[in-house]
């Protein structure tokens, strides 16, 4: 790999045997040079593991556990690291479904088409050809991997060191399961899994799937969070990532559907006992699981945004805008609020007043986070006759506050009513409406509606919800 440098710094020294060898010859020194370390490489490799006696020993582990794959073997195959490829497959999307039904891939939402005739629809696409290609490849270049650049090769070796040393940690203090999955597109999915089950406790039978963010990995991401939080004390943890390949939203999707799968058909959960933990990008595959399995116990999206677009249009110049557009809603389009829509449990989202990364101008300007209008979406979709003109005004009166203090400060100013807000959502979540969207603040006066509105969004309100998804006093 040096030589192309070497001959470079040889030529520069004024070294004669540079000059006076033709082209030619030096190109065949070079070819054979290459050829020869290529061709010697594995030999010596193969022979120094063949005189290792630890290595030795691991092939015959990986041999006895391809060949039985029982506990106790996958037990003693957890204790090397080694290329994941070759891990045999703990679970395999064809033991859940029907290969003819999933074999494309899972459903995804799609961008309403735009209703015009038929010659102008055709006129259209010919115009648009051009687009599409510079889309297409655009997506599948450089697009994809500054989507999701933890699946670029140069990182993950970067961080090779920090991830053995968590998955170590993950296995030897909290006797993690390490399981291979494979996805109907055939990606094979790391995940680990925590058993708490035999501790018993009060949300011991909760499994927690983890949804990690940009450049995030369940050796040293998200994890964490419910693993060791002392209000999050119960429950199993089954992160995962895209293994090999440069993922699209739709393997991130199959991804989550087969880690599902698992969980209910081989660890024995029901959907029911299932709560999704999102960080960052990684509320797409977790309001897609919300979407698609919505029987699942709750969902929690921190530092999540609505809509991928705009912040794709903040980091692309503004002459690219149309291009932008077409290249995220035909290949990337991270609809995360559309999907949110479509699930009726309980739902916590956590705002990062500081975030860097979803916000269109700038972390000094906390109104342009894109978790308000995540947050702005999901109440218009769920409480219509509360998020009128005056509730909007006054969640984002609410919102724009920089901290604490400024947000009881408009909370107070609006005299709102903890006691009586709280008796009516109980009301019509017991009496008369289950499924959303409600409509409550029908009959409201304004000063109601406004009210209503921002308990939804307060400090009192997420202690309800809290409350009401962790079951803790």
């Amino acid at each position: 790999y040096s030589s192309p440098l070497l001959l470079c710094y040889l030529y520069r020294k004024g070294i004669r045997f540079c000059r006076l060898i033709e082209y030619k010859n030096i190109r065949k020194i070079y070819i054979h040079k290459n050829n020869f370390c290529l061709f010697l490489k594995p030999k010596l490799q193969g022979w120094g593991r063949w005189r290792n006696p630890e290595y030795l020993q691991f092939v015959s582990v990986l041999h006895e556990a391809r060949k039985n794959h029982t506990p106790s073997n996958k037990k003693k195959l957890a204790c090397y690291d080694f290329d994941f490829s070759h891990w045999p497959a703990d679970f395999s999307w064809k033991e859940a479904s029907n290969p003819k039904l999933s074999k494309a891939g899972v459903s995804l939402l799609k961008p309403e088409p735009k209703h015009r005739g038929t010659a102008d629809t055709v006129l259209n696409s010919m115009r648009m050809l051009p687009c599409h290609i510079i889309s297409f490849l655009i997506a599948h270049s450089f697009g994809r991997r500054m989507l999701y650049p933890g699946s670029v090769g140069l990182l993950q070796k970067a961080m090779r060191p920090m991830l053995q040393q968590g998955q170590a940690r993950l296995i030897e203090e909290f006797d993690g399961q390490r399981n291979k999955l494979v996805a109907c597109d055939g990606n094979e999915i790391d995940a680990m899994f925590v058993d708490r089950r035999r501790e018993g406790g009060r949300n011991g039978n909760t499994l927690v799937i983890c949804c990690e963010g940009n450049a995030g990995f369940y050796e040293v991401g998200c994890m964490s969070t419910p693993l060791e939080g002392t209000c999050w004390c119960g429950g199993e943890i089954l992160p995962f990532i895209n293994c090999n390949g440069v993922p699209f939203p739709q393997n991130e999707a199959n991804a989550m559907d087969v880690v599902i799968q698992f969980a209910v058909h081989k660890l024995g959960f029901q959907l029911s006992d299932i709560m999704v933990y999102a960080w960052s990008i990684g509320g797409f595959t977790a309001s897609w699981a919300a979407m698609s399995y919505p029987e699942i116990k709750a969902l929690v999206l921190d530092a999540s945004f609505d809509d991928l677009l705009p912040l794709a249009l903040k980091v692309m110049p503004d002459s690219w805008r149309p291009l932008v557009t077409h290249t995220v809603r035909q290949y990337m389009n991270l609809n995360n609020a559309e999907q949110l829509c479509k699930y009726h449990g309980p739902i916590l989202l956590i705002r990062r007043t500081k975030d860097e990364i979803i916000t269109t101008t700038g972390p000094e300007d906390i109104m342009s986070n894109r978790g308000n209008d995540l947050l702005l979406k999901l109440l218009q979709f769920r409480y219509p006759k509360v998020m009128t003109d005056e509730g909007i005004r006054a969640v984002r009166h609410w919102l724009g506050a920089t901290n604490h203090v400024e947000q009881a400060s408009v909370y107070s100013s609006y005299e709102v009513d903890d006691d009586w807000c709280t008796s009516v959502m109980q009301s019509y979540q017991t009496e008369r409406e289950t499924m959303y969207p409600w409509s409550v603040g029908e009959d409201m006066a304004p000063e109601a509606r406004r009210q209503l509105a921002l308990f939804l969004v307060s400090a009192a309100h997420l202690r309800y919800c809290y409350s009401h998804i962790m079951q803790l006093p």
